[in-house]
């Protein structure tokens, strides 16, 4: 599932909203969720616990990371991308960032979870994107700058590599230059359409199946009010993925998640009447009305490997508490009653110990970082096998 999580959490004109994103994931269930808008680091902590309380506790988050593009068109710092994933059924090898002119490309490569990943790992490169928004030859211009960035960037990428692009587009048609150059046959990886629903979108019913935006026509509640009338949300996949036994597309599995394709849902609110329908209940998209001015968008992905069979995952024996973006305090929960008489050690990326906390008998540890230097550290206790913490000062 890819969502336009809407400004989520700052958004605060409609009160208490991740019960809304709750109500949704705990409906479809996904093993992948990839997601933009994202403010901060707190909000993605508050959707991995909707995750794991619903979905899966083995559900976790690739590292929050902030925008790191250029601003001079104007700040894009208080939107980030983001991947969670069922640890069960994957494994995060890396993260690394695509910088363009205006908001990054985030992308992850993971492996399948299989009793073969040492003899034959199936990788899938999960890329999460956010291209400029509104209409006009400039825009379109940025997005197309965004898009011919990201194909220097898989230019390195083996030919025959799976890839999954999801993201908010903001485009208006197949034929924009942006969403060419993501189908140029010419490029190393060539993206395509798995709904194969090319076209022109905006405002042509004969799309209306497709459309994502906007769930609203009421103005207050934040994001765009133009009614349901656009398909700006996407996941495209490599076309080997359509064909392949490794990891592949399920046919006619691509949807738009509250769409019901009722013809009296054009330029209405998702809420209304006039969307109802046999696939999505009244419940669900009052849910998503109130979360956003997007619907998220799924597909389903099969594989022929066998997964590996793991138990339900345990807490760790040290776990961070919130963000892993800390300015002054630093807050520990300790799982394992054997460890509450040892103590717990940060070192630097140097390897040095730069502070040494006793743990006493206490389960929660409120740690005093004010005086540690702006950088990367980790927390673990030696010689205890425990799995070291990273965090950012």
């Amino acid at each position: 599932m890819f969502y336009n999580l809407l400004n989520f959490p700052l958004e605060a004109n409609v009160s208490n909203r991740i019960q809304y994103l709750d109500q949704t994931l705990d409906t479809f269930q996904p093993d992948l969720f990839m997601v933009c808008e994202l403010n901060n680091a707190e909000g993605a902590n508050s959707i991995l616990g909707v995750l794991q309380d619903n979905v899966s506790a083995d559900f976790r988050s690739a590292t929050f990371t902030l925008n790191t593009s250029d601003n001079n068109i104007g700040n894009q710092n208080d939107l980030q991308n983001l991947l969670f994933y069922n640890s069960s059924k994957f494994i995060l090898e890396s993260q690394h960032i695509v910088t363009t002119i205006y908001r990054d490309f985030n992308h992850y490569k993971l492996k399948l979870n299989s009793t073969n990943q040492v003899s034959n790992p199936v990788y899938l490169n999960v890329i999460v994107c956010h291209l400029k928004a509104s209409s006009g030859a400039d825009n379109q211009a940025y997005r197309l700058q965004m898009t011919e960035d990201l194909t220097k960037y898989l230019n390195s990428f083996p030919a025959d590599s799976n890839v999954m692009l999801a993201g908010d587009f903001n485009v208006y048609s197949n034929s924009e230059p942006a969403f060419q150059e993501l189908i140029d046959e010419t490029n190393n990886i060539v993206f395509v359409d798995p709904a194969n629903r090319m076209g022109n979108w905006h405002n042509n019913t004969n799309f209306l199946d497709m459309f994502t935006q906007s769930t609203r026509t009421q103005t207050g509640m934040g994001g765009s009010t133009g009614g349901f009338d656009d398909r700006f949300d996407f996941i495209l996949t490599t076309s080997n993925m359509l064909s392949n036994q490794d990891i592949y597309y399920v046919p006619d599995s691509y949807k738009t998640f509250g769409n019901n394709d009722n013809i009296n849902c054009y330029n209405s609110e998702i809420k209304d009447v006039d969307c109802a329908g046999t696939d999505y209940s009244a419940a669900i998209r009052e849910a998503l009305y109130y979360f956003s001015d997007h619907l998220p968008v799924t597909l389903q992905l099969e594989t022929n490997e066998t997964l590996l069979s793991v138990p339900t995952h345990q807490p760790e024996s040290i776990q961070l508490i919130g963000s892993n973006l800390v300015e002054n305090t630093l807050e520990v929960k300790i799982n394992r009653q054997a460890l509450r008489t040892k103590k717990l050690y940060i070192f630097n990326t140097l390897g040095q110990i730069v502070k040494v906390i006793p743990l006493e008998t206490s389960n929660n540890l409120r740690i005093d970082v004010s005086g540690l230097n702006s950088g990367m550290y980790y927390l673990s206790i030696p010689n205890m096998n425990v799995q070291p913490l990273k965090f950012i000062k």
